[in-house]
């Protein structure tokens, strides 16, 4: 296969010179390098490389060209490579255009002139959204699920794999093609769904665990002993990692699914700070795993703690698969899950049209057809958006009034400006219909009690949280819903006396046993916000330092 392309356009030969000089210094083995000095020419030489198959993973653009603005010529380009990154060249005068084109045309990045040294104003940059871009690209995998549409097995599959960011091909079970590929192997009575590994081997069936073994995941702890185990890996969680590895802490990161939590599933956060673009929760959550990875921290998933036992200073993490990990203290950032939909239906065709988060994994499925948001809250409206770009028509159905009580106003912002998303206030589903996919929503307007029929290709539901809690017991103190109590609301609990052995009192954010914290939405109190978690996470490191230096 050939390399793809790193495309460059600047109307200054100088400039168009210098930077393709320094993008083959450090990208040539692994790219190509194409640059052009017009803007029509440009778009031609893409649409001819879009004709051969070649791919382009980034366009890098000068702003201020004679023949179209650089925005204007990465708009045109998008439609040849609308997942290569786009980054603007900029004088600094040029600035306050380039802030605008992030909002407008979905710029990846500016660069203003000069970039020198390259080192440190180029390469840094164009690392991160290369990889981004590798991260996204299907061409980059050999792996491929075969099986029914709207299977909640596949479901479970796919959206392990897309949680866990390793890329894979979905091919449906009725193409020709796919016949004739489990022609080759042999394999036409296998049951579905069925996963084709790239050395050639393949599962039919597979448990998720088989699955994670087969792409090289591993849930067996590899040390005696830890300085802190950290059980989920979503953004606090994540954020606990990154510093207790940085800080030299022997850290064992735990997680039953996928990294990124909740957040994990959101197609676009765009007011996390740092990244005027914004970020999906997936690609937050890559770069989370890699940089944990970085500093030494042990990622075991899929692996699920059932229980933490105690034993004098030590805690000891039980795990779903019988084993077994010894650690000096423990970090709880299991967060929350969505709460299941009441309606009649909905259960039956989870997984098969009916999905709770979900909406990257299934988006292409719902291409040309209406769908269903369930929820008012920033998950909601961020997957809603994600959906329009495929649906024929977005509808997010909320009981209250409006969304101003419980979504950001830059996502209802933008949502009003997408024509096929409707919003639909004062309603409720009340029966998901189907044969063996989810075909239709019954919907009851809550102020008339009028009740309608609707074509459904897909309900998503957001529909708020509850905590991931159950499997802690009455091993530390929790609130009325669940979440974990920590720091000095402990005090306020009537049965803490009987549980807080230790003389000191509770650090900030210590549960009613002494070295284990909580951080994130699990928490009681917590803001429920990714910036939030991260910093909760953060801070519980500082704690486990404290405990581990009086015990």
């Amino acid at each position: 296969m050939a390399k793809p392309i790193l495309f460059t356009i600047d109307d200054d030969p100088q400039v168009a010179s210098a930077i393709q000089s320094d993008l083959r210094k450090q990208y040539r083995k692994e790219y190509r390098i194409m640059s052009t000095t017009s803007a029509h020419e440009a778009l031609e030489t893409l649409k001819e490389l879009k004709a051969r198959g070649d791919n382009v993973a980034l366009l890098l653009s000068d702003q201020r060209m004679p023949e179209m603005l650089g925005v204007d010529f990465l708009e045109q380009a998008q439609v040849y490579f609308p997942q290569a990154k786009r980054v603007l060249l900029t004088a600094y005068s040029d600035i306050e255009a380039a802030i605008k084109a992030i909002n407008e045309v979905q710029l990846d990045y500016y660069l203003t002139k000069p970039w020198d040294p390259p080192h440190e104003k180029l390469y840094p940059i164009i690392d991160d959204l290369l990889a981004d871009w590798q991260a996204n690209s299907v061409q980059s995998s050999g792996l491929r699920v075969i099986g029914y549409p709207f299977s909640p097995q596949s479901h479970k599959i796919k959206d392990f794999l897309a949680g866990n960011m390793i890329p894979y091909q979905w091919l449906d079970i009725h193409e020709e093609e796919t016949q004739t590929l489990l022609s080759i192997h042999d394999a036409q009575e296998a049951p579905m769904p069925m996963v084709m590994f790239p050395d050639g081997s393949y599962e039919s069936n597979p448990t998720i665990p088989q699955v994670a073994a087969k792409v090289g995941m591993t849930g067996t702890a590899s040390a005696d002993m830890y300085d802190v185990a950290i059980i989920g890996a979503g953004p606090a969680g994540l954020a606990a990692a990154v510093y207790g590895g940085s800080e030299g802490l022997k850290t064992l990161l735990v997680e039953k699914r996928a990294p990124g939590g909740q957040a994990g599933t959101s197609s676009r956060i765009e007011n996390y700070l740092g990244f005027p673009k914004g970020l999906s929760g997936s690609d937050l959550a890559r770069r989370a795993i890699t940089q944990a990875t970085r500093f030494g921290v042990e990622f075991l998933a899929p692996q699920e703690v059932k229980e933490i036992e105690l034993s004098g200073p030590y805690k000891i993490l039980h795990l779903e698969d019988g084993s077994k990990v010894n650690t000096r203290s423990v970090v709880v950032t299991t967060g929350v899950d969505y709460r299941r939909h009441p309606a009649p239906g909905v259960e039956q065709f989870s997984g098969a049209g009916i999905y709770y988060g979900a909406a990257s994994t299934e988006a292409s499925s719902c291409k040309s057809q209406p769908v269903f948001v369930v929820g008012g809250g920033n998950s909601a409206g961020q997957a809603a958006v994600y959906l329009s770009r495929f649906a024929a028509k977005v509808s997010i159905v909320i009981r209250r009034q409006d969304l101003s009580s419980t979504m950001s106003q830059y996502l209802i912002d933008q949502i009003a400006d997408i024509e096929n998303i409707e919003l639909v206030p004062r309603t409720e589903i009340i029966e998901a219909k189907g044969d063996e996919r989810l075909t239709d929503l019954v919907l009851r307007n809550m102020d008339t009690e009028a009740v309608r029929n609707e074509t459904a290709g897909a309900l998503f539901i957001f529909i708020g949280a509850r905590p991931y809690t159950e499997w802690l017991g009455d091993l530390v103190i929790r609130d009325q819903k669940g979440f974990v109590e920590t720091g000095f609301k402990l005090k306020q609990k009537s049965d803490f006396g009987h549980r807080w052995h230790d003389s000191r009192e509770p650090l900030m954010l210590e549960t009613s046993q002494p070295g284990i914290f909580a951080a994130g939405d699990v928490r009681s109190g917590a803001m429920n916000r990714v910036a939030s978690a991260v910093g909760e996470g953060a801070m519980a490191i500082k704690f486990v330092h404290e405990y581990l230096a009086m015990s």
